[in-house]
């Protein structure tokens, strides 16, 4: 049986039972996509060598593509890397005229994680990293500290909005300096693009531009090479929920973000970024419509096309720029549903009595109600068996065998994938219904 702390044990619990990725302790809970990870750490390694690479995680709704982009984060982290990430939604996007943008990249910057940080609030750190690794060099080199950071930023003047990107890390030197902690605030107000005009930036900071709609992708760049010259091995930008550009109503805004994802895959693709990595997560429909999704831009279609070969020959290319997760086997939800009762039990004073056999009789319940829905897309069956072992800690005189038929599962899929022309009774009912049971449950062997 797995011994992890308290802490760590509740916060899976109940992240999963919530639906939602924990934000420690995914090694614990991790099975199968052995080779999808394998690819994405030789991604990692080449953004460490100086490299980059863009990802889009393909999958439907509940087959654990936030999991997944969850765990090869944590992975960044151990590598030295730092990450960013966040969802998108109708208020943060890629490309934009009204904020949207800006939203997106305040929000990456909030949750700017090291290994030190791991849950975010990192910038200030990075920052005063870059600081102390230059007053080393300073007193090694005999220098002034400010002709170091000079020295250092200095490249970053060559790209787009790197000189007032130079000037506000210099501001915060001053103020760190000085012990102005107003001017340090100030800066790190900038960098994460929280000023809305340039007047008060000017006032506040002495620099002419700010982080806005029109310089998103630019200053990820830059923050990839200064992170660097922090000490750092990279950056890794994470977005998800992508699904939101594919909901756009309006054509003119869908296409910009488009040609947004478009711009950041090929600078990928050609060398044009340095130290970085995108991994971006979405559904099918998402990548595959041709009215409204990434193949209704033909330069993405192209680009984004599955291998012919590996298609033809029924296997997965690992390394194409869409990587489509493949589904967890049966054998894979069994394992699954074995560590999170061990997890369940590690943290409570007496452990809830649930065999082998219930586990497999809880598959074939979930099977009978959802087809292979249950193993394919399985947030709403974790969700149902860590609710049964809640019970089941909570009233010790209850046996999993006489409430096993009283749980209800549904199959885990969006109202919006339904067409709008669908009635509510009709999405219901859809949602109640097993898929086609073209794979036994008497074909499952341990």
């Amino acid at each position: 049986m797995v011994k992890i702390r308290r802490r760590e044990r509740d916060t899976i619990i109940q992240s999963l039972r919530a639906g939602v990725v924990p934000q420690r302790g995914l090694q614990h809970i991790q099975v199968g996509r052995v080779n999808e990870i394998k690819a994405l750490i030789n991604n990692i390694d080449s953004v460490i060598d100086g490299g980059a690479f863009f990802k889009l995680i393909i999958g439907e709704y509940g087959s654990g593509k936030t999991f997944f982009i969850q765990l090869i984060k944590t992975v960044a982290l151990e590598k030295g890397l730092v990450t960013i990430h966040a969802d998108l939604s109708p208020e943060r996007r890629l490309q934009a005229s009204g904020g949207q943008a800006r939203n997106l990249y305040s929000e990456l910057m909030k949750n700017l994680s090291t290994r030190t940080k791991p849950d975010g609030n990192g910038l200030s750190s990075i920052v005063e990293r870059f600081i102390t690794v230059s007053r080393q060099e300073s007193d090694s080199k005999g220098k002034a500290v400010e002709e170091v950071l000079t020295e250092k930023l200095n490249c970053l003047c060559e790209y787009v909005g790197g000189y007032d990107f130079a000037n506000v890390i210099a501001a915060y030197w001053n103020g760190y300096n000085t012990g102005n902690d107003n001017l340090k605030q100030d800066a790190v107000r900038w960098l994460r693009a929280e000023y809305s005009t340039k007047t008060e930036a000017k006032k506040n900071l002495d620099v002419r531009n700010i982080i806005d709609d029109n310089s998103f992708y630019d200053h990820l760049k830059l923050m990839s090479l200064f992170v660097k010259l922090a000490g750092y091995d990279g950056l890794l930008v994470c977005l998800d929920e992508m699904v939101n550009l594919y909901k756009l109503s309006n054509t003119q805004a869908r296409s910009a973000n488009y040609e947004q994802i478009l711009r950041i895959l090929n600078d990928c693709l050609q060398g044009g970024a340095e130290n970085i990595g995108f991994l971006l997560g979405g559904t099918p429909e998402f990548l595959f419509d041709p009215r409204k999704g990434l193949y209704s831009y033909e330069a993405l279609q192209s680009r984004l096309a599955e291998n012919s070969f590996a298609k033809a020959q029924g296997v997965i290319d690992y390394n194409a720029p869409a990587l489509h997760m493949t589904n967890l086997s049966q054998e894979d939800l069994y394992i699954l549903l074995g560590k999170l009762r061990d997890i369940f039990n590690s943290g409570i004073d007496s452990s809830i009595v649930i065999p082998d056999e219930a586990l497999e009789a809880f598959m074939s319940h979930c099977f009978n109600k959802i087809g292979d829905s249950y193993f394919k897309t399985p947030r709403n069956t974790i969700k149902a068996f860590l609710d049964l072992m809640d019970v089941l800690e909570q009233n010790k005189q209850l046996s999993w065998s006489d409430m096993l038929e009283q749980i209800s599962i549904t199959r885990d899929c969006p109202v919006d994938s339904f067409s709008e022309n669908d009635t509510v009774e009709t999405v219901m009912q859809n949602a109640m219904l097993g898929d086609e049971q073209t794979e036994g449950w008497a074909n499952f062997k341990l």
